[in-house]
């Protein structure tokens, strides 16, 4: 089931997603994996460049460095823009969202640049420039 539109800014603004003055063409979209363990948010706001964001329950294996400046958790995902590298998440907040629609294993999301495969065992997230992240339990990486 899909956020209607009030309760998906005021769940953004919550997490730190949406700027505090969005517009109306700005788009915020989660979704999640069958199990749960991995849920998404994409997001593209007036003026701003598209982006993808992807949290996983269990953590990175193995777990990154903690990233220059981050006072926030990390370890548990990454972000990345329509070009360019992923980048491990430094954040005080999920986009692990249990009411967002699943991406089902087998299909591939996609949206603005991104592509999204899930699968059982591993989900792979593409940009435009090829560039992206795995997540699965047993391992993560960026591509």
């Amino acid at each position: 089931m899909a956020l209607g539109a009030a309760t998906a800014a005021v769940v953004a603004l919550a997490i730190g997603l949406v700027p505090a003055e969005a517009g109306r063409g700005d788009v915020l979209e989660f979704f999640r994996t069958p199990s749960g363990n991995i849920g998404c948010a994409y997001a593209r706001f007036e003026g701003e460049p598209a982006s993808l964001r992807c949290d996983i329950g269990s953590g990175l294996v193995p777990l990154p460095p903690r990233p220059a400046g981050c006072d926030l958790d990390w370890g548990f995902g990454y972000t990345m823009g329509v070009r360019g590298p992923a980048r491990v998440l430094c954040a005080g907040d999920t986009a692990r969202d249990p009411r967002a629609p699943v991406v089902a294993y087998g299909e591939t999301w996609r949206r603005g640049g991104f592509a999204c495969r899930s699968r059982t065992v591993w989900l792979i997230y593409r940009n435009a420039s090829g560039r992206g992240f795995q997540l699965s339990r047993e391992r993560s990486r960026t591509l």
